[in-house]
Order: C-alpha cells, then structure tokens, then sequence
C-alpha cells in the first residue's frame, strides 16, 4: 500500500455560517516533523517576454505579470503549503493518494501549483483555470519530502477561496474535477472528497475513467468513489462540527481554535507528522474592506501565535521569519538531491524551539508565556477586528510593518 498522505487540514466559512459577511478561511499544514516553513513576501513583478521561472524542479515559462503573493512554505522547496495574493485570493493544497499511483518523475509539485495559482489567478476561479492548465501542460511528480533515501509522491487537492466563492480542485495525473462553493462551511483533507456535484472537471476525464473500466457510464459519476483506494473516501473532517457548531458567528478566533484541537486531530502532533504551520485568512465580501492573514510561521499552533499581515504597497520584509538561503549550493537544487539536509531554522523557529522546551520543562513558566503570546495574539485579532469594522479607508501606513511588528515582539518575549 502507498505511504500515508500527510494528515493536513483545510477549511473555509462563507456567511451565513460566519461573522459580519466575511469568508473565513484555514489550514494546518501537516509536514515531516523537522520540516522548517518560513513565511515569505514577493511583491508584484513585470517580466521580459521569453522568461522562465525556476519552480522546485522544473522550469516553466513565465508570465508577463506576476502578483504580489504571502506565501507559508517549507522552506526547501519553491513553492508553498498555502498563501494568498493581493487580490483576496487564498490556496492551500493537500497531499492525497489516489487509485492512480503518482508519478515519481520530476514536474510541477502540489506546493508549485499553490504558488503559481496565486501568482496568476485574481480570482478564485482565475487561479483554478491556472492550475489546470499548468497540470495539463507540465503534470505533476516529484519527491514531496526532503528526502534523498526514498521518492514520496501524491496527487493533489486544493482550497481556493476568494471574497465571493471557493472551488475544491482534487487531481488525479492531469484530471481533475472541481466543485464550487459559495455557502456554508467545508473542509477539505487528506483524502478525495468531491462526489457527484462537480462544477467544472478535465474535458476527458469521463472517457478516461471509461477506458480505464472504472466507470461503466451508467452510474451517476461519483469523483471519489471513482478515484479512490477503496474504502478511502470516507468523511474526514473533524473540525466542520465545531465550525457549524458557532451557528452564525465563525470568525478568526474560531478558526484559530478549531486548528488548535489536538483531540480532534485536526492539530497533528504524530509520530511521523507535525504540524509545522498554520494559516487563518480573513476575507471580507465588501471589497473596500482589507483581508488579513494571520500566520505562525512555528509548528504546532497550540504553542504558537497567530500574526496578521494585510497586503500594502512596499511592506515591510521580515527576515526573521525566513531560511536561510544556500543558493544554488542548496542540496535540493544539487542532483541527485538532498544528499545531505542543511540547517534551515529561521530565528523565530529556534526561539520558539526554546519556548518549547520551557513549556514541557518548567510547567509555570511555561504556562506564564503561553499567557502573555496569547494576551499578544488578542490585541492583534482586537487591532485587525477594529480595521474590518471602522468605517474610514485603512491608512497603508498603518500597517506596512504590522507582520513585522508582530514577528518582533513575539521575539521579544522569548528573550
């Protein structure tokens, strides 16, 4: 049988279910427990025609407008586990294993097609017709671990949101079905969750499926039933209860908590896995209104805090949040790849690792830290709820170092 995907979740809330008309979105990216991600700004870019761009192992070709993008990644790798643009626009991607073993040849990664989607796409719809063109031209392969003594290989699934809609895009090799959601809350994890309401898929894929003798054509097509191993395609989401439990009231806070419960797996913490960052976007459906993004940047959100970051001209760069870069000295550029694993903590990584020990080693004042980051973490959600609410047009000033702020006083309390 195929490894096990990595057991990553991700959520959206639209009203009714969620607060003041705005989309709620979240992910906690379950990783290889060393994995270091780091958060990590690119600013909007013109490009020559001609121009290539190097992905994680492949080169593809360029487009002539990038967007200006957040992304969380692991840190090795070029692209990235979720992120948004300046357009409202948030992905996230999950690793799944389908009937169809993935392809060990190197091409674009799940955590690419994150990248690029945001990159390219203004809208939530935009970013889907990316990603399926870019899988139909390039496919998708590769190791999905930093790993040089064995090749992890999956399909994937994303979660595209933007302030109107969100598409659940799950792969399978170059097909693909998608459904489109515009109400209530969804989760998406490591296994195929589309059935039968399916709003836009690969032009082939029936005859595919046909061919293959997976589908007769009689029955209704059902995408999970289809593709998966069997028995595979069983409801997983732990977190949905929770959030439709809030009845009308899902805001930040209430998917911060939900991707902070160990007991109900969401916040993974195995022997394999971990969770090695999280992510909570907020989106207002009235577009004079800024989204905010909150990220850890840390593993493990119930031991992190939640920092927002709004998108303004000339933000504020935060190094302290990113890797080291090894250039083209890096042994995931070198082939045959990762012949040897570089140190790639960030200083807020090795801070929070000293955290960490406290909190398992000294109870109170572990227990008196934890306190004063999540006193920290209110005023920010406090400060980002009086920005949605106010009703004058947010001065950019105002938050052009709000991530790096942040980043610099949960800094401080570690030292």
């Amino acid at each position: 049988r195929m490894a096990a995907a990595p057991p990553s979740y991700c959520f959206v809330a639209f009203p009714p279910c969620s607060k003041d008309g705005l989309v709620v979105f979240g992910k906690n990216s379950a990783r290889p427990r060393d994995e270091v991600q780091e958060v990590v700004y690119f600013a909007a870019a013109d490009h020559d025609p001609g121009s290539k761009v190097e992905c994680t192992y492949i080169e593809i070709e360029q487009v002539p407008k990038t967007h200006a993008v957040v992304l969380s990644r692991p840190s090795w790798l070029w692209g990235a586990e979720m992120g948004a643009n300046e357009h409202g626009v948030c992905v996230a991607n999950e690793a799944v294993v389908t009937r169809e073993p993935a392809s060990e040849s190197e091409a674009l990664l799940g955590m690419d097609l994150v990248r690029l989607g945001l990159e390219r796409g203004a809208t939530a719809k935009e970013a889907l017709d990316v990603i399926v063109a870019l899988l139909e031209e390039h496919g998708q392969g590769g190791n999905y671990y930093e790993d040089g003594s064995s090749c992890h290989t999956f399909q994937s699934a994303f979660l595209i949101v933007d302030r109107n809609e969100a598409w659940i895009l799950e792969t399978s090799g170059k097909y693909w079905a998608a459904e489109k959601i515009t109400e209530g809350v969804k989760c998406i994890c490591n296994q195929l969750s589309l059935t039968t309401k399916i709003d836009a898929e690969h032009p082939e894929l029936r005859n595919y499926v046909r061919s293959q003798g997976w589908w007769n054509g009689d029955s209704d097509f059902n995408f999970s039933e289809v593709f998966s191993l069997a028995d595979d395609h069983l409801a997983c989401c732990s977190g949905k209860e929770s959030l439709e439990k809030q009845g009308g009231d899902v805001s930040a806070q209430a998917m911060i908590d939900v991707l902070r419960d160990k007991d109900s797996g969401v916040c993974v913490d195995s022997e394999s896995f971990l969770t090695t960052a999280s992510i909570v976007s907020v989106l207002p459906q009235d577009p004079s209104f800024p989204c905010v993004h909150y990220f850890t940047g840390t593993p493990d959100p119930s031991r992190s805090i939640f920092k927002p970051f709004i998108f303004v001209d000339d933000v504020k760069l935060v190094p302290k949040v990113q890797s080291p870069s090894f250039g083209n000295d890096d042994p995931a550029k070198k082939i045959p790849r990762f012949q040897e694993k570089p140190d790639r903590r960030h200083e807020l990584y090795k801070a929070h690792e000293w955290a960490r020990s406290l909190l398992e080693n000294d109870q109170d004042k572990g227990q008196k830290l934890m306190r004063i980051m999540l006193e920290l973490e209110k005023q920010g959600l406090e400060a980002m709820e009086d920005i949605l609410t106010r009703t004058e047009v947010l001065d950019p000033a105002e938050v052009v170092d709000l991530f790096y702020d942040c980043v610099d006083t949960e800094l401080k309390f570690f030292k």
